[in-house]
């Protein structure tokens, strides 16, 4: 009997997204199977006109693209799926069976569902429900334990390096202090690896609770070496030693997060009150996201994409493509989401940032 396999893509967007897809439709169908699309997650499983045949036609030319054709949501988990009901009350109900119920009745043989830690955790629950699951990491954050690298995080830290590199020479001109603020949430990768490359002053991430008399101290010395301005990259999971990480609140109906940002701008008033220097902050937020995925992005994707449809050809499910150099290899998904990858204090790229004079805040 044709296999049916269904693709998802859930959580942030992340550049790399469509190259996966085009992948997974192409090898898939290689082998003669069918390949459906759902569309912002699992609404193709709510609704069929969000379910979409794909065949290679139809990926044609996306491998190149930002984000993905099939659209995405960080609000869609079926578990806890907040509906409004007559009387105009929103109350949070469970529509995993009738997902399931959809996916047996169509006839699906495996779903890919390509996301993060938050989605992937929701297909291992989709698994553990009885659905054959294989998981595809997706995260700029690079933070996902079991794989030594997600796709989206390459373009992610090029797009903020770039930033960092304009930014020097404003700050230049005008002997200022420029504070920019990057995603990464309870990681610092995209902070560390952007500001070693793009010559930052300090470097602040959420592995180190930083100290402001610390970057108070790094900017003085740099005015007494006759280098007036200074450049600051601040995680936004980023928090002082003694203080809380900084939020805006839950944010949108639905969302399993807190909203983080702030911290940049916090951080450039801090140093304006101590030094009176003229501080200004950036936060590159959803830019980090767009764009055109990096060589490195778009060979990782594809690689990630193909080696799905390999897993779900042995028959290989609750399992998530890993990449652990120079090898794809299946993890289970419980061991992938079990906690988030950190910046090891020794490793060498932090011992570099030491030793080339950066601060890292404590």
């Amino acid at each position: 009997m044709q296999k049916k396999l269904l693709i998802s893509t859930g959580g942030g967007d992340a550049p790399g997204l469509n190259a996966v897809i085009f992948a997974v439709v192409n090898s898939a169908t290689r082998k003669g199977w069918e390949v459906y699309g759902s569309r912002s997650g699992y609404g193709g499983l709510i609704d069929r006109d969000d379910l979409m045949r794909l065949m290679p036609e139809d990926v044609e030319g996306i491998l190149s693209q930002g984000g993905t054709i099939l659209g995405s949501t960080n609000k869609g988990n079926p578990f806890a799926k907040p509906v409004e009901n007559l009387a105009g009350e929103v109350q949070i109900v469970d529509i995993s069976d009738k997902i399931l119920a959809n996916f047996n009745r169509m006839g699906f043989s495996c779903h890919v569902a390509v996301g993060g830690d938050g989605s992937l955790e929701i297909a291992h629950r989709f698994a553990q429900k009885g659905m054959p699951v294989i998981g595809v990491p997706k995260t700029i954050d690079n933070d996902l334990e079991a794989t030594d690298r997600t796709f989206g995080f390459d373009t992610a830290v090029s797009t903020a390096t770039d930033a960092i590199d304009k930014l020097h020479s404003t700050a230049k001109s005008h002997d200022r202090v420029m504070v920019v603020e990057v995603m990464g949430r309870d990681s610092g990768w995209i902070a560390l690896y952007s500001g070693i490359s793009g010559g930052a002053d300090v470097i602040l991430v959420p592995e180190i609770p930083f100290k402001l008399d610390s970057i108070c101290a790094k900017i003085s010395d740099n005015e007494l070496h006759g280098k007036h301005y200074s450049i600051v990259v601040v995680a936004e999971g980023a928090r002082a030693e003694d203080g809380e990480v900084i939020n805006k609140g839950q944010g949108e109906l639905g969302r399993s997060e807190v909203v983080l940002g702030g911290v940049g701008e916090w951080v450039a008033n801090q140093i304006h009150q101590r030094l009176g220097k003229d501080t200004r902050s950036l936060v590159l937020g959803h830019l980090q996201r767009g764009g055109s995925p990096t060589t490195f992005d778009r060979l990782l994707a594809l690689r990630f994409g193909a080696a799905a449809v390999r897993m779900a050809e042995a028959g290989i499910f609750d399992h998530m493509v890993a990449w652990v150099p120079p090898t794809m290899t299946a993890v289970p998904i419980a061991e992938a989401i079990r906690r988030r990858k950190k910046i090891d204090l020794e490793s060498d790229k932090v011992l570099t940032a030491r030793d080339i004079g950066i601060c890292l805040g404590d």
